[in-house]
């Protein structure tokens, strides 16, 4: 970059495209030639299949008690959530990327890049958090799908469900066998289930108008109140909208085909997920929470049901019924591919990090199998056991995500040398802050 800007400046270009092209984030959607010129990045059936993977692993639990936590704070400070969700989301899903794409090894995953950057001892330890942060996820999913199918069967299809650990036990199975089968086959199966997701997600939201509830625009709240509930509200906002889990993965494999442009194909695919994910979502919470009470999404907390699943409980259309929970299902099967993948990998490097440094090795074959086992039981148990779910996300998921999502990216770019052109950005400080603010809430609602 540094020799392009003096090549245009020995030809007299003006100075103020060269102000332009110093700016990093103006050229997120280009990438430099051989030659030094600037070309556009083209847009691939690949981009959207990772695109549409990425809004799925976003789509999930986090997403449909969402409108539960959100709406019961009030619509006003619900549009301050909607305001800060978009930046907060790409921006820090930017920084892990561009954190996965700095090494300087081939097929370096986010377990590999950390050993790389900041050493074994540190390595074992954010790698293990890394694992914390997305383990919790796979069981809330565990819990949700087996719930959303529960009162399908009893609510809608007036049938008795089978034995609680029967029933968690096939679904189960079910999600896991996508993910033994391969990667490819599993982005096959979640762009499958992503379409009919947004349609269906979409026509719901425009459903629900006629019954919103305008007189929740009166209530005002005052500005401790309105601040508090945002704060409070900041990290089930945050596992709303993560889709980190994949991004590892993504990463990888966007530096095995674009090479050192690979930073900049993962920003404009990670804008675009951004935005499609704040558009569908943002209109889908809005809908929800105007169409209801602030009783019933007590309720709703109260019976640990995704917020689909308990419209379809009070509900009279026949079309809300029996889609609400198809919605649910469907969110939860496609989320759980992304954060199954994240917790497998740092599950792996925690236990190939410590052979290594114990001198021991074993065929990966015996280790997948290991993984796979040790899942499939911690889920099913989790399911079995049944704890709260929102419970579970501020207690466990939020503040680990906040700190491997939110702050280890920023702290890398100020220490690690090759990040160092990403320094000094105001983007930086905001995402500081707003890792910060959901740590901070996280521990107030645990005292409190």
């Amino acid at each position: 970059m540094r020799r392009f800007l003096l090549r245009y400046k020995s030809t007299g270009v003006k100075s103020t495209l060269k102000v332009k092209l110093m700016k990093k984030d103006a050229i997120s959607e280009q990438e430099v030639g051989q030659s030094g010129a600037v070309t556009s990045l083209p847009w691939t059936r690949q981009d959207t299949t990772w695109m549409l993977s990425l809004f799925g692993t976003a789509v999930g639990a986090g997403i449909l008690f969402l409108p539960i936590n959100a709406g019961m704070g009030g619509f006003w400070p619900l549009v301050l959530m909607a305001a800060i969700i978009g930046p907060m989301t790409y921006l820090a899903h930017r920084g892990l990327s561009r954190f996965v794409c700095s090494s300087s090894k081939p097929g370096s995953d986010i377990t590999d890049v950390v050993e790389e950057h900041f050493g074994v001892g540190a390595g074992k330890a954010i790698t293990m958090l890394y694992f914390f942060a997305i383990y919790p996820i796979v069981l809330i999913y565990g819990v949700g799908i087996t719930n959303t199918v529960d009162s399908f069967m009893v609510n809608q299809l007036a049938m008795t469900p089978p034995p609680r650990f029967i029933l968690s036990g096939v679904l189960i199975v079910a999600m896991m066998s996508v993910m033994v089968a391969g990667e490819k086959f599993m982005l096959k199966v979640t762009q499958l289930l992503v379409y009919p997701l947004v349609a269906i997600l979409a026509f719901m939201s425009f459903y629900l108008i006629p019954d919103w509830k305008m007189d929740a625009l009166d209530v005002v709240p005052s500005t401790g109140a309105f601040l508090g509930t945002v704060w409070l509200t900041i990290p089930v906002l945050i596992f709303a909208f993560n889709h980190s889990p994949a991004i590892s993965q993504f990463s990888v494999s966007l530096k095995r085909e674009h090479g050192k442009n690979a930073s900049r194909k993962a920003d404009l695919i990670l804008r675009n997920t951004t935005m499609m994910l704040v558009g569908f979502v943002m209109l889908f919470v809005f809908s929800c929470v105007l169409s209801l009470s602030p009783a019933q999404l007590a309720e709703a907390k109260a019976n640990n049901l995704p917020i689909l699943s308990y419209l379809a409980n009070v509900h009279d259309s026949s079309f809300v019924s029996y889609f609400g929970p198809i919605i649910a299902f469907v969110a939860i099967i496609s989320s759980f591919f992304g954060h199954y993948m994240g917790a497998t990998e740092g599950m792996k490097g925690i236990i190939t990090k410590q052979l290594r440094s114990s001198n021991k090795t074993v065929s990966d074959k015996k280790l997948n199998r290991f993984i796979l086992g040790f899942m499939f039981i911690t889920i099913w148990a989790t399911a079995v056991i049944n704890p709260s779910i929102l419970g579970m996300i501020e207690a466990l998921g939020g503040p680990v995500i906040a700190a491997i999502l939110y702050l280890m990216p920023m702290y890398a770019i100020h220490k690690v040398p090759v990040l160092a052109p990403y320094r000094g950005r105001i983007s930086n400080v905001f995402v500081v802050i707003a890792g910060l603010l959901s740590m901070t809430a996280i521990l107030f609602g645990l005292v409190a």
